[in-house]
């Protein structure tokens, strides 16, 4: 919308003011100008926040989608299970592996984003691939194409055909970008449209955002989950997000974008390829004679460590010259560059100690899930939805977040705040140690009341026992993955140069993925290893005849360990 400035009134005020000679009419024309030109600019500003009102709108939409999509992603081991007959760990591995690269592909995508595309065309990108991807999830259970493809309409597997199955893992593979893309460009790109009224307070359209952003988790959670066809309650989530991208495209003539700016990751690239195309050159020992440049307006210092990256910033004798060599940042680097990338291989050692927290992550919308599908789900006469204990995890991951962040601001008050995200993460070990802990003994509990009722063989009857055991592990859970999460960012913004910063969440969340996939190889791992000496597999055909309480405590032990290299990883560093 174009700003409607006292010099845009229309030609005729001028002239008009000119066949004026009194100072009266001078003063009265002076003040209906003045009036016309304040109405234009409210109208002006009117029209303005009227545009920015609707693109907030349609950009919350699809935050309110992807909270839906979630609720109704979040039980998908239940529907493998339960409908395809699978496996538990197949099940479990087809979900990790799914979830695991859409966390690690944001790293991917912020890339093209900074260099290549912008939020704008990664947002609308990925919402019609998540569009597109929860439709082929709803059309992929045996009803809605049953007709088309011969096969029978009910939920069983052998209603299941070649093209639910090609429906399937291409949903899962679009779904899977469209969940990277938003993490990437979503929350960027509605900071770019918020709004606030001249308080500083927030507009009522921002309240009422935050309220659906309440709203819907509850219908997410508690309403969603009644619904029993699973066509509809896949295809439900995808009507909403298909609207949503709909309502956001509307909007693009009306959005402020902002072209790529440039990835630090190409700088780290341009080092390593410069520093490959010199390999046979020697390094001056004399750090000033290294290339920098004069432009940076904070320069990080020579470290003597990895000297091999060093000859990136080296300046080769003749023929060619200094300012020719300049030219060409792919063979020629400075000092800072060079420095900002070796502080990234620097910290790779911490990074590879979250890895255990990523592993047990994953288990929460896998193992726990799954054991909590056949157990007593009544309180009274009401069936309690599975997806509430996804309520209880984000409300402890919330909760528990807000302490560490009370935690940081009294430390910072003290002068101590750098050691706030060592401990936030020491502490988030703990809970990881403890949550894995208490989910063995819930499952030897569980185990015990199967033998006593004589289920063992019986893995579709319900075991009478309350879901509601399983909370303390949801949020242990559900604190290991908050604190942890915030402190790993704030630990990693002390230590990560100024360029890299974007990216900390990014890496974050993809250390979680690399979890969430090597949680496969070790239930792999781990069942090979009981099998030694004749003994059964701890992963066995059902859940009632597993030992998921063994893997637990396997569990409990590697993350231990994991803490312990922590501390020895943070002595070296001298966190």
């Amino acid at each position: 919308m174009v700003y409607v400035s006292p010099s845009n009134i229309p030609a005729n005020f001028p002239t008009f003011h000119d066949s004026l000679n009194s100072s009266s009419h001078n003063r009265a024309f002076l003040s209906l100008r003045l009036t016309v030109s304040v109405l234009l600019r409210r109208e002006s500003e009117d029209d303005q926040i009227d545009l920015e009102m609707a693109s907030f709108v349609r950009i919350t939409v699809l935050i309110w989608a992807d909270i839906l999509a979630a609720y109704a992603m979040w039980v998908m081991v239940t529907y493998l299970t339960n409908v395809w007959k699978l496996n538990f760990v197949h099940a479990a591995g087809i979900i990790n592996i799914c979830g695991g690269i859409a966390l690690i592909m944001p790293i991917g995508f912020a890339f093209l984003v900074d260099t290549v595309m912008g939020d704008y065309a990664m947002l609308l990108l990925s919402s019609i691939a998540y569009s597109i991807g929860l439709s082929f999830l709803a059309m992929s259970t045996p009803p809605v194409l049953s007709k088309s493809t011969g096969t029978c309409s009910a939920y069983r597997p052998e209603c299941i055909g070649d093209t639910q199955r090609v429906l399937f893992y291409t949903a899962l593979a679009l779904i899977a970008v469209g969940i990277s893309g938003h993490l990437v460009s979503l929350e960027s790109f509605l900071n770019e449209s918020q709004m606030e009224d001249d308080d500083g307070g927030k507009t009522p359209w921002k309240i009422g955002g935050i309220f659906g952003v309440v709203l819907v988790p509850i219908i997410g959670g508690i309403a969603l989950p009644y619904i029993k066809p699973w066509s509809i309650r896949f295809g439900i989530p995808a009507i909403f997000s298909l609207v949503a991208t709909l309502l956001f495209a509307s909007g693009s003539n009306a959005y402020e974008f902002k072209g790529p700016q440039g990835s630090p990751l190409t700088t780290v690239v341009r080092v390593f390829v410069a520093s490959a195309s010199k390999i046979f050159h020697q390094c001056p020992e004399d750090a000033n004679e290294l290339y920098e440049r004069r432009d940076i307006v904070q320069p990080v210092p020579h470290t003597r460590g990895l000297r091999c990256l060093d000859k990136a910033a080296t300046i080769l004798p003749p023929p060619q010259t200094q300012e020719e060599q300049e030219k060409n940042r792919w063979r020629l680097c400075s000092v800072t560059e060079v420095e900002e990338t070796k502080i990234g291989i620097r910290m790779v050692p911490m990074w590879l100690t979250f890895i255990i927290c990523g592993v047990v992550l994953s288990i929460g919308n896998t193992y726990f899930l799954e054991q909590a599908n056949h157990m007593n789900r009544k309180v009274g006469h009401l069936k309690v939805p599975l997806p509430i204990f996804l309520m209880f995890y984000e409300f402890a991951k919330s909760e528990f977040s807000k302490i560490y962040f009370n935690l940081a601001k009294c430390l910072g008050r003290s002068g101590s705040k750098r050691y706030a995200p060592p401990i936030g993460i020491a502490v988030a070990m703990v809970f990881s140690v403890l949550c894995c802990i208490t989910a063995a003994k819930v499952e030897t509990r569980r185990l015990n009341v199967i033998r006593s009722h004589d289920l063992v063989d019986k893995p579709d009857k319900r075991i009478p026992m309350s879901i509601f055991w399983l909370l303390p592990q949801f949020l242990l859970l559900g604190t290991l993955h908050g604190i942890c999460e915030k402190s790993i960012v704030d630990f990693f913004k002390d230590q990560a140069p100024p360029s890299m910063r974007r990216y900390l969440v990014f890496f974050s969340n993809g250390v979680f993925g690399l979890g969430s996939m090597a949680s496969v190889l070790s239930v792999y791992i781990v069942g090979k290893f009981s099998e030694r000496k004749g003994n059964l597999n701890w992963f066995q055909d059902t859940l009632n005849r597993s030992r998921l309480d063994n893997y637990y405590w396997t569990l409990a032990v590697l993350s231990t360990v994991n803490l312990v290299f922590y501390i020895l990883v943070g002595n070296v560093l001298q966190l």
